[in-house]
Order: C-alpha cells, then sequence, then structure tokens
C-alpha cells in the first residue's frame, strides 16, 4: 500500500520505512522558525544549546519596527539570542525583513521532502514547496530548538486534484474560499494538492492556497514537488534535497476535484471562514470603510500586480482607506521596480512596509467601532483586525481593489476582464 506525500516525509524524517493515519511519528526538523512574538516572556525559555544553530531561522515580522515598548524589548531578546548562538539566518528590521512565512519563500528555505516548523499557525505556507510545514506551540519550539526534533499525529489525507484554469478576474484565494465553503473544516487531515491545472498556477497562486490550510485547520497543506518548484528552490537555496511526490496507490479519504474553469469571485462573510462565502453579487453594494491587501497569503507581489491592473487609472473612493502591505522587503522592492507601487500611491493607497501589520490587528491599519472592511488576508474573525464591533469580509485582491474603487464591495469583472493568476 502506498504513500502520500505527507506520510512520505513523516516517514524519511522518523527513520519509518512506512506510516500510517493514527501514528505518533518523532521526526528530525530541518529548518527551525522563531519570529519576534516567540521572544516576548509568556512564551520565551532561554536555551542553554541548540542542536543545530544552522538549521534555525530567527525573522522579525508580527511588529515591525517595533509597535510599542513590549514590542520593542521582545527585539532585544531576539537579538541577543541570535548573537549568543551566532545565527546566520537571521532577518532584523531592515532590508531583508518580511513576514517569516514570505521569507521561508524568498530564499527558499523550505526544502521539499522536509520537515519545517514555526511558532505561528499559517507556517503550513511552506507546503507550496513541498515541505511538510507546520505551526506549532511555543514549548515545541523549545523543545525542537534543543533536540532538533518534534513529533506529529499522522492524520488521514483529502487529496485534491487541480484541473483547468482560472477564468478572468478570479484567483486562488477564491479556490480557496470555495475549498472553505464546499467542504468545511480538515480538522486532523493532511491536504495534498497536484493535478495538470499545476501547470497554469504559479508558486505565489500556490501560496495563498498552502497558506490558507491553516483556515480549514488541515495538519500539513502540500503541493507536488513539479518542476517549476524544483527550479524555484534550486535557484534560491543550493542545499540538496528530495522531492516528496505521492505514491500511484497511495490511500487518501477523500480526492476530489478542483475544476479552476468553475471557480468565481467569492467573498467570505464576516466572523467566519468555513461554510461561510458567497459569490460577490450576493453582498454586492456593501458600503466600506477600509480594505486591506497584504499578509503572508496575499503579500505577494503577484497581488501587487493585480492590485495595480485593477486600480491603473482610477481613484479609490472618498470615505475609503486603502492599505497594501508587501509580504517581505523583496517583494517591496521588486514592486517599486515593476512600477506598482507608484501606480497604487497615485490611485490613493497607502503602501506600508513589510510586516504582519493589519492583517492580525496588531498596527498599520486597526479597525475602529462600527467600521467595515473588505480583506485579502488570513482571518476575518471578529475583533481580529481591531474593535469587535467591526465586521470584516474577506476576498481576492482583485476584488478589494475593485471595492475599494467603488466604495462598496464589488464584483471584479466591473474593473477587469484579465486573467489575473
Amino acid at each position: 500500500m502506498g504513500m502520500t506525500m505527507t506520510e512520505k516525509i513523516l516517514a524519511r524524517t522518523s527513520g519509518a520505512k512506512t506510516v500510517s493515519p493514527g501514528e505518533i511519528v518523532v521526526v528530525d526538523v530541518d529548518t527551525c522558525v522563531f519570529i519576534d512574538n516567540s521572544f516576548f516572556p509568556v512564551y520565551w525559555r532561554e536555551m542553554l544549546k541548540l542542536a543545530n544553530p544552522d538549521k534555525i531561522v530567527v525573522v522579525f515580522d508580527h511588529r515591525v519596527p517595533a509597535s510599542d515598548r513590549a514590542a520593542a524589548a521582545a527585539h532585544v531578546v531576539g537579538r541577543a539570542f541570535v548573537k549568543q548562538f551566532g545565527i546566520k539566518r537571521f532577518h532584523d528590521v531592515g532590508r531583508d525583513v518580511g513576514i517569516s512565512h514570505v521569507v521561508v519563500s524568498d530564499r527558499a528555505y523550505a526544502l521539499p521532502g522536509t520537515v519545517l516548523v514555526c511558532a505561528d499557525s499559517h507556517t503550513c505556507s511552506g507546503g507550496a514547496f513541498n515541505c511538510a510545514a507546520r505551526g506549532v506551540g511555543a514549548p515545541d519550539m523549545i523543545y525542537t530548538g534543543v533536540t532538533g526534533k518534534t513529533w506529529f499525529r499522522v492524520g488521514e489525507t483529502v487529496r485534491y486534484d487541480i484541473t483547468g484554469k482560472l477564468n478572468a478576474g478570479v484567483t486562488t484565494k477564491d479556490v480557496f474560499l470555495h475549498i472553505a465553503n464546499a467542504f468545511g473544516e480538515h480538522a486532523n487531515q493532511n491536504v495534498e494538492f497536484g493535478g495538470p491545472g499545476l501547470q497554469h498556477l504559479s508558486i505565489n497562486a500556490r501560496r495563498t492556497i498552502a497558506t490558507m490550510g491553516a483556515e480549514i485547520s488541515a495538519d500539513f497543506a502540500i503541493f507536488e514537488a513539479d518542476d517549476a518548484v524544483i527550479d524555484y528552490v534550486k535557484s534560491r537555496n543550493p542545499a540538496p534535497f528530495e522531492p516528496a511526490n505521492p505514491d500511484a496507490d497511495a490511500v487518501y479519504k477523500y480526492r476530489r476535484e478542483l475544476a479552476l474553469n468553475e471557480m468565481e469571485p467569492l467573498v467570505a462573510l464576516p466572523d467566519a471562514v468555513l461554510n461561510n462565502s458567497v459569490p460577490v453579487g450576493k453582498v454586492a453594494g456593501e458600503k466600506i470603510d477600509q480594505a486591506f491587501i497584504g499578509s503572508c497569503a496575499n503579500g505577494t507581489l503577484d497581488d501587487f500586480s493585480i492590485a495595480a491592473r485593477v486600480l491603473n487609472g482610477r481613484r479609490v473612493a472618498e470615505g475609503v482607506r486603502l492599505l497594501i502591505t508587501p509580504g517581505s522587503q523583496e517583494i517591496y522592492r521588486e514592486a517599486v521596480r515593476a512600477g506598482y507601487v507608484q501606480i497604487l500611491v497615485d490611485a490613493g493607497a497607502i503602501v506600508t512596509n513589510a510586516t504582519c501589520g493589519a492583517c492580525g490587528g496588531g498596527h498599520l491599519g486597526v479597525l475602529g467601532p462600527g467600521e467595515t472592511c473588505i480583506t485579502a488576508s488570513t482571518r476575518n474573525f471578529k475583533g481580529r483586525m481591531g474593535d469587535p464591533t467591526a465586521r470584516i469580509y474577506m476576498g481576492s485582491p482583485a476584488t478589494v481593489a475593485a471595492s475599494a474603487i467603488a466604495g462598496v464591495i464589488t464584483h471584479p469583472g466591473e474593473f477587469t476582464k484579465e486573467a489575473l493568476v
């Protein structure tokens, strides 16, 4: 009986010939990513040794530059940790800063066929690179840093076979919203993506889906390692790796087709992502105060390109704040060179520095009482982006940009007829 991608990686890194759903495995961790939140007193415990400092990555991302005294103090602790152990892969405030999962992508730290952990729920973003990447708790991060290992329960796997090609105005954020709405929660399950439609999806488009795996409670969200993934990783990271694609007779709990050509722009209604999306037309006309494009899910160069194409030659509506946050400084520099930032600023958007920012309600765009926001980020939970009386709709970057122009939630087809991915 064959194994899925997830099972292959967990077997290989645990030293087992095979693994099956329900088993507990202890695995070797290739990459352990600490973020600035890791260094707050409530989470941090001093370590006297590290299993291997070269397997550690430290990225300041959630509150960058420091948003208050507590964040600044956490940064001080983190810098001391880096200095103590001579950690080379350190991304401080400056040219190499960014959201941890985006930096992992930029530098290809998530190697195919390996295990990566980080104390953030959207660590599954690394699954776009055929990596078993998962968010773990603060104690598990300390344990992994000291021992180089962690443990997982092997879950059942749901396979999505991607076919076709996206129509104009549709993005993979819409594909994710379809999965969340049609199939709901995937708790204690792994989610895997493959199929002929992959060839029509950029690495960034795949990253959006993988990152949002956290919102359906998937253990791992992993893509097949096709030539695009292998070439991307090799061009950014010289380390050797061995991809883990599924066996022909792999066993899945469910196997479903995702026909990209059948997808349409969707919007998740406030307070929940699961089983809570409708076609954009159902909420068109809903007045907004703020529009946001950013986060580890939608702060990519593709998202800047989409927003710029929708906004080019147009203006953000009076009374609407459009905030756009790059996932990393590298993306910001590329967006400047491509002319996207000029277009967005001329349209009336605010382009911020690279950070988590408004997505988590930490800074750079917190919502006030009674406000309405449409966001292309990771979550729309009550109180997530600020005041608990604020309403947060979630859509694609194309839908958010179109809504910012109109001042109300709007179908992206009103402003673009292009294929966006």
